[in-house]
Protein backbone atom coordinates (compact mmCIF):
# COMPACT_ATOMS: atom_id res chain seq x y z
CA UNK A 1 0.00 0.00 0.00
CA UNK A 2 2.78 2.44 1.08
CA UNK A 3 4.86 2.13 -2.38
CA UNK A 4 1.38 2.87 -4.27
CA UNK A 5 0.60 5.70 -2.42
CA UNK A 6 4.35 6.60 -3.06
CA UNK A 7 3.49 6.06 -7.28
CA UNK A 8 0.12 8.04 -7.05
CA UNK A 9 1.74 10.87 -5.70
CA UNK A 10 4.65 10.68 -7.91
CA UNK A 11 2.47 10.64 -10.95
CA UNK A 12 0.35 12.98 -9.86
CA UNK A 13 3.01 15.68 -9.68
CA UNK A 14 4.16 14.56 -13.85
CA UNK A 15 0.98 14.74 -14.90
CA UNK A 16 0.51 18.24 -13.17
CA UNK A 17 3.53 19.51 -15.15
CA UNK A 18 2.32 18.13 -18.06
CA UNK A 19 -1.12 19.86 -17.63
CA UNK A 20 0.43 23.12 -16.80
CA UNK A 21 2.29 23.02 -19.71
CA UNK A 22 -0.51 23.05 -21.88
CA UNK A 23 -1.03 26.72 -20.90
CA UNK A 24 2.49 28.04 -20.04
CA UNK A 25 5.42 26.44 -21.52
CA UNK A 26 6.89 29.08 -19.18
CA UNK A 27 5.21 28.11 -15.79
CA UNK A 28 5.61 24.24 -16.27
CA UNK A 29 9.51 24.60 -17.04
CA UNK A 30 9.84 26.47 -13.58
CA UNK A 31 7.99 24.19 -11.94
CA UNK A 32 9.94 20.77 -13.74
CA UNK A 33 13.35 22.56 -13.38
CA UNK A 34 12.54 22.62 -9.41
CA UNK A 35 14.15 19.38 -8.64
CA UNK A 36 10.72 17.14 -8.12
CA UNK A 37 12.45 14.30 -8.50
CA UNK A 38 14.93 14.50 -5.87
CA UNK A 39 12.57 16.54 -3.21
CA UNK A 40 10.54 13.26 -3.82
CA UNK A 41 13.91 10.71 -3.37
CA UNK A 42 14.82 12.78 -0.35
CA UNK A 43 10.96 12.67 1.44
CA UNK A 44 10.78 8.87 0.57
CA UNK A 45 13.91 7.76 1.48
CA UNK A 46 13.94 9.91 4.56
CA UNK A 47 10.26 8.79 5.52
CA UNK A 48 11.55 5.32 5.19
CA UNK A 49 15.06 5.48 6.33
CA UNK A 50 15.69 8.52 8.83
CA UNK A 51 19.24 8.76 7.82
CA UNK A 52 20.06 12.23 7.26
CA UNK A 53 23.31 11.06 6.33
CA UNK A 54 22.76 9.20 3.61
CA UNK A 55 20.27 11.83 1.78
CA UNK A 56 23.32 13.93 2.57
CA UNK A 57 25.41 11.57 0.32
CA UNK A 58 23.03 11.13 -2.49
CA UNK A 59 22.74 15.07 -2.60
CA UNK A 60 26.09 15.66 -2.96
CA UNK A 61 25.75 12.78 -6.17
CA UNK A 62 22.63 14.41 -7.40
CA UNK A 63 24.37 18.06 -7.33
CA UNK A 64 27.61 16.07 -9.24
CA UNK A 65 25.21 14.92 -12.02
CA UNK A 66 23.54 18.06 -12.60
CA UNK A 67 25.88 18.82 -15.43
CA UNK A 68 25.98 16.04 -17.57
CA UNK A 69 22.22 15.85 -17.77
CA UNK A 70 21.73 19.27 -19.18
CA UNK A 71 23.18 17.65 -22.29
CA UNK A 72 19.71 16.35 -22.66
CA UNK A 73 18.19 19.67 -23.03
CA UNK A 74 20.60 21.04 -25.19
CA UNK A 75 20.09 18.56 -27.34
CA UNK A 76 16.47 18.16 -27.48
CA UNK A 77 16.47 22.29 -28.08
CA UNK A 78 18.94 21.49 -30.66
CA UNK A 79 17.91 18.70 -32.68
CA UNK A 80 13.92 19.79 -32.61
CA UNK A 81 15.39 22.76 -34.17
CA UNK A 82 17.45 21.37 -36.47
CA UNK A 83 13.57 19.87 -38.04
CA UNK A 84 14.42 16.08 -36.16
CA UNK A 85 11.49 14.15 -35.39
CA UNK A 86 10.27 14.29 -32.15
CA UNK A 87 10.88 10.59 -31.46
CA UNK A 88 14.36 10.35 -32.92
CA UNK A 89 15.07 13.75 -31.27
CA UNK A 90 14.44 11.79 -27.91
CA UNK A 91 16.17 8.74 -28.66
CA UNK A 92 19.88 10.84 -30.09
CA UNK A 93 19.36 12.73 -26.92
CA UNK A 94 18.86 10.05 -24.43
CA UNK A 95 21.93 8.29 -26.53
CA UNK A 96 24.04 11.72 -26.16
CA UNK A 97 23.24 11.80 -22.49
CA UNK A 98 24.51 8.55 -21.48
CA UNK A 99 27.46 9.08 -23.32
CA UNK A 100 27.81 12.39 -21.44
CA UNK A 101 27.57 10.62 -18.09
CA UNK A 102 29.55 7.61 -18.59
CA UNK A 103 32.49 10.21 -19.87
CA UNK A 104 31.76 12.33 -17.36
CA UNK A 105 32.38 9.34 -14.23
CA UNK A 106 35.56 8.49 -15.75
CA UNK A 107 36.48 12.10 -15.94
CA UNK A 108 35.54 12.11 -12.37
CA UNK A 109 37.62 8.59 -11.66
CA UNK A 110 40.56 10.27 -13.15
CA UNK A 111 40.37 13.17 -10.62
CA UNK A 112 39.75 10.49 -7.88
CA UNK A 113 36.62 11.86 -7.07
CA UNK A 114 34.55 8.48 -6.50
CA UNK A 115 30.75 8.66 -6.19
CA UNK A 116 29.53 6.03 -3.16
Amino acid sequence: MYVFVKIIITAFIVVLISEIAKRSTVIAGIVASVPLTSLLAFVWFYFDTQDVNSIRELSRNIFLMVPPSLIFFVSIYFLIGWNFSFYLTLIASIIFTAFVYWLYLYILGFFGINLS
